[in-house]
């Protein structure tokens, strides 16, 4: 069927809006006509490095309504609302075992450009063209795997949803499902946006004892993480010794640390900010970082990790956190701003600025 998407052609140039050709449905797949689709980081670097190949139809947040689904298909039907989310093969030993954001094949069905069997789901004039993270919503109608289809409340705005898919998955899972933070544990949570103030919302509920936030000077970020849940928040500027105000605040540091910017500085703070025992989860995109692994770890029993997608199974996770939100716990939507998906390289650039945390394009 022919479809409009936002395509990437070459590193650092804007997307451009342009008709393709979407594949048929394999037996396992759903035909979702979408509403929505944040706009993330991992978009941009998707844009900018070439993670799928060019040319490629970006977009990992998306949200829609299924049209039509393969004979194989029985969590959803048409008509449901969905968010989309991550692929996975269902049948390794993380699949199996409930960690399918560690499947074996994930970097090859997210970032592959194909579908799992090797095939082109979007084309333009008979040549193949990328797909990104088994969805590519950036376009009228995407062709998904059952594996990365999540049924949400219809009552729910479905325009809102799609970023729950990645960001505030990433930032709440690894709260939630992650480090399962007990009575009075703390944390410290690098970068305010939309992964890190995921990350405080969930720590908001759980009523962690001190939850920090380290940001570049930004008041309006650092305000909403105060609006959110902060319990303090860290100005991270030259002059500033973030490890010695976050052992002040703590007495000791903090139990657990979540690093979202991929700065190596931070990295290395993240790592020295939490006590004796200590968990750091790296989930930002991140290149080389210098440790003493004897001073900064083995010495103090700390742990780091790098975690994806929060560690969560997003059709157990998403509803919960769609039922948190709609009881005005989980209040994500103070996040965004909407575009239409022809000025969507505004949206890019509002979010590289920092002016806007969590972009959304919505379809007509």
């Amino acid at each position: 069927m022919d479809i409009t998407v936002a395509m990437a052609r070459k590193s650092g140039e804007p997307l451009t809006i342009e008709e393709a050709q979407l594949a048929e449905l394999k037996s396992d797949e759903v035909l979702v006509k979408m509403v929505a689709s944040g706009v993330c980081h991992t978009d941009a670097v998707g844009r900018d490095a070439g993670m799928a190949g060019y040319p490629v139809v970006l977009g990992h947040e998306g949200s829609g309504i299924v049209q039509e689904i393969g004979s194989s298909v029985s969590t959803v039907e048409p008509g449901d609302h969905v968010v989309l989310s991550f692929n996975s093969c269902g049948v390794c030993d993380s699949c199996l075992s409930g960690h399918p954001a560690e499947c074996d094949i994930l970097n090859k069905i997210n970032f592959g450009g194909r579908r799992k069997d090797g095939s082109a789901a979007i084309t333009q004039n008979g040549e193949a063209v990328s797909n990104f993270f088994g969805q590519s919503s950036f376009s009228t109608y995407s062709v998904v795997s059952e594996r990365g289809v999540v049924k949400v409340d219809k009552d729910a705005d479905l325009k809102l949803l799609g970023p729950l898919g990645c960001g505030i998955q990433t930032g709440a899972g690894t709260v939630l499902q992650y480090f399962k933070p007990k009575f009075g544990d703390s944390i410290v949570i690098f970068g305010a946006g939309a992964v890190g103030l995921s990350g405080v919302m969930a720590a908001k509920l759980l009523n962690m004892a001190h939850i920090i936030v380290v940001n570049r000077p930004n008041p309006y970020r650092l305000n909403m993480a105060r609006e959110l849940g902060a319990t303090d928040v860290i100005e991270s500027k030259p002059g500033t010794d973030v490890v010695a105000e976050i052992k002040r605040i703590t007495g000791n540091g903090t139990d657990f640390a979540l690093e979202t910017t991929g700065a190596a500085q931070c990295i290395k703070d993240s790592v020295n900010a939490i006590k004796p025992r200590g968990i750091d989860a790296v989930v930002g995109i991140a290149g080389d970082v210098t440790f003493n692994v004897n001073e900064d770890i083995m010495s103090e029993s700390k742990t780091i990790a790098g975690v994806i997608e929060g560690d969560a199974i997003p059709q157990i996770f998403i509803p919960k956190i769609v039922k948190y939100y709609q009881k005005g716990l989980f209040p994500f939507d103070k996040l965004t701003k909407f575009y239409r998906f022809a000025d969507i390289n505004d949206a890019f650039s509002d979010s590289a600025s920092g002016k806007v945390i969590k972009p959304i394009v919505v379809f007509d």
